[in-house]
């Protein structure tokens, strides 16, 4: 066989067991008992996990990784070994890349380049619209052949509320979903974080919640009339939390996302005026935090996603109100979320649940589970370790994030994808 995973503890969505891990020919074959002999089994490779823990490898429903076209803030292939150093083997890019993902030829650009890097499954949302312009939908049927997961015009939201009807409508007939980008343009425009106390005091146009939430109630009534799933990327109000809330009583059919960043800072961060902290939508208050930590122990919130947003170090160490929107966060999910489990915010299988378990059902994979006859998709995590998170750690080709040069705990120590090792920290 393969790999042997012995003296495993074993994190899966519903609970905490004991055992070793038998992986051949990319699934799991068998989890044998702790007391079970194991001396006679042949493996390639053995690793003894008795000082670490095991969960499926994490699944991110949000990435940048800017390629085509912005090569320079990442591509591809860092994109690929940032997300296996996160303990990630399956990553899902936006299309607002140049040439946009409105087509059949952007798309398999973005998988055949991932395969033959061979370290993650990416698969591409496409654009809902052509040239994420809000205008024309695109082709979905074409796209999805061509390997789209879903849809999404991320970073541009689309203000016309026929062409998203419509795109809905379209997207339903195909069994597939829309990502929206909640931002109404008018109410945010220029804004540069979140409008408050804060940006009272410094002087900052803000960005009213409403912005936000008048999309979220837009689009979550659209996906009731057009019998269509909405996924709402990057939740961040309490008052949002709200409306998706009351949409999944009344049973339309609504997923959400929230980001690591939005957990774990507020809008008081920017006191400092560090555009590092600047990210669309704004950081909250400490109110919305709550809210948001709530929404994921009442399921109201489904996903964490990273929103891993690369920028070059010109485009964010520049004036506030220039600076670009956006921080890196593959390779800081794991620590921040151990985090919150130590402050008993979360516990460990709600961090299987919403970064593995629950996108796997969303987007029909055989991930998201240590069990038998499923993928070895695995990450094998020391949650004890500390360690300056800076340019010797991260992949990504740049370093935009406020935790740079801070000391983290809790790291991957491998990442196994279809039974191969695809990261190791030694």
């Amino acid at each position: 066989m393969d790999l042997l995973l012995k003296n495993c503890t074993i994190i899966n969505y519903n609970g905490q067991s004991n055992g070793h891990i038998v992986i051949n020919k990319g699934l799991i074959e068998d989890i044998l008992q702790n007391n079970d002999n194991i001396d006679n089994i042949y493996a390639s490779k053995i690793i003894d996990c008795s000082k670490f823990i095991v969960m499926p490898a994490l699944i991110d429903m949000h990435v940048h990784f800017r390629d085509p076209g912005f090569e320079y803030k990442e591509d591809i292939i860092s994109g690929s070994y940032a997300a296996v150093a996160g303990g990630y083997t399956t990553c899902l890019c936006m299309g607002n890349t140049n040439p946009a993902a409105d087509n059949t030829t952007t798309i398999r650009y973005m998988i055949d380049k991932a395969e033959k890097i061979g370290l993650i499954d990416l698969l591409p949302y496409g654009c809902v619209t052509i040239n994420r312009a809000g205008e024309h939908i695109v082709e979905m049927g074409d796209m999805l052949n061509a390997g789209a997961i879903a849809f999404s015009d991320d970073g541009s939201p689309i203000m016309n509320s026929e062409v998203m009807r419509r795109a809905l409508e379209y997207a339903s007939t195909f069994n597939t979903f829309i990502a929206t980008h909640s931002e109404d343009s008018n109410l945010s425009a220029n804004g540069q974080i979140n409008e408050g106390i804060v940006s009272t005091i410094t002087g900052l146009k803000g960005i009213p919640a409403a912005a936000e939430e008048s999309i979220i109630a837009r689009d979550v009534l659209l996906a009731d009339l057009a019998t269509a799933h909405v996924h709402i990327c990057h939740v961040s109000t309490h008052n949002a939390v709200e409306l998706i809330k009351w949409a999944k009583s009344k049973r339309i059919n609504v997923t959400a996302e929230v980001t690591p960043h939005h957990l774990i800072f507020s809008e008081d961060n920017l006191l400092t005026y560090d555009s590092n902290f600047k990210v669309n939508p704004p950081l909250r208050t400490q109110r919305d935090i709550k809210a948001l930590f709530d929404a994921i122990k009442d399921g109201t919130v489904d996903v964490i996603s990273t929103d891993h947003a690369p920028h070059n170090i010109d485009e964010k160490h520049i004036e506030f109100e220039n600076a670009a929107f956006g921080m890196i966060g593959l390779q800081s999910t794991i620590p921040v979320l151990l985090q919150f489990v130590e402050e008993g915010k979360i516990n460990l299988k709600d961090i299987v649940k919403l970064t593995s378990y629950n996108p796997s059902k969303i987007l029909n994979l055989q991930k998201g589970k240590i069990e038998k006859n499923y993928r070895a998709d695995l990450v094998i995590v020391d949650k004890e370790m500390t360690y300056i998170y800076d340019e010797n750690i991260i992949k990504s080709k740049n370093y935009n994030t406020p935790l740079f040069r801070k000391t983290l705990k809790g790291i991957p120590v491998y990442t196994i994808k279809e039974g191969k090792i695809v990261y190791s920290l030694k």
